[in-house]
């Protein structure tokens, strides 16, 4: 039988593509993400064909694994940077970190240590998939005391704040700000995050989507993710902050 009835699709006009990546592991060696300067070089290279003009990669560091500094930070730019401009990739790049919410992280934020940021003094930071930071509360007071604008990277991905998402609103409302993975628009790290990720985009509680690239499967998913609705409806609500970094 023919319906007589056709679904709406909801339309948003036109809306301006992000053209600034801001959560990425692409400096090769330093922690779990890409392994060579081939591996990072060819993700750079399809960012650029998908029309991004800058990426702005966030290394780990953490106390148990990868106790990354600035100096080793900068180092791999440069020497990324080197090659992209040399291959004539038209692409900017810039490192800040991802800094994982434990005492080491603690440490320097009592002792003031100058950290590495993005943008307007932001600060990404990301905590344990399965259990709450006894650490958070406190943290989040020092970032501000220390003049950092927290993010929170991939709140979607917290397994210990699924079915609590007045949490995530509690933090919004205390001035942390959300950066949620694309992927998890299209299910990549499963119904769960994807569920949260559009709840966030629909509470307009987003305020950067980063590719939170490791390898070339995750840049392939973030492909995906930007035909989905929305992936769409969070740039068309003005919310989404990528483009002025």
């Amino acid at each position: 039988m023919i319906s007589l009835f056709r679904i709406k699709k909801t339309t948003y006009g036109t809306v301006t593509p992000i053209t600034v990546d801001m959560h990425s592991h692409l400096l090769p060696g330093i922690d779990d993400g890409v392994q060579t300067f081939e591996q990072a070089i060819t993700i750079v290279r399809r960012f650029a064909n998908l029309g991004y003009k800058k990426l702005i990669i966030t290394p780990h560091i953490m106390g148990d694994c990868y106790r990354n500094s600035p100096e080793i930070i900068w180092n791999k730019l440069d020497q990324l940077s080197d090659i992209v401009k040399q291959l004539g990739i038209d692409i900017q790049l810039e490192a800040a970190a991802e800094y994982y919410l434990d005492e080491f992280f603690m440490r320097k934020l009592e002792c003031g240590e100058q950290l590495l940021t993005f943008g307007d003094h932001y600060l990404l930071f990301e905590t344990s998939f399965i259990n709450y930071s006894p650490y958070l509360e406190e943290a989040i007071f020092l970032m501000f005391a220390n003049g950092y604008k927290p993010v929170l990277a991939h709140p979607e991905r917290y397994a210990y704040l699924y079915g609590k998402f007045h949490k995530l609103e509690e933090l919004y409302n205390k001035g942390v700000l959300m950066q949620i993975n694309s992927n998890s628009l299209v299910g990549y790290y499963g119904p769960e995050a994807k569920t949260v990720a559009e709840l966030l985009i629909e509470r307009r509680i987003v305020s950067f989507i980063g590719s939170d690239c490791h390898r070339e499967k995750h840049l392939d998913a973030h492909q995906k993710a930007q035909a989905v609705e929305n992936y769409t409806k969070a740039l068309s609500s003005n919310i989404i902050l990528n483009n002025k970094l």
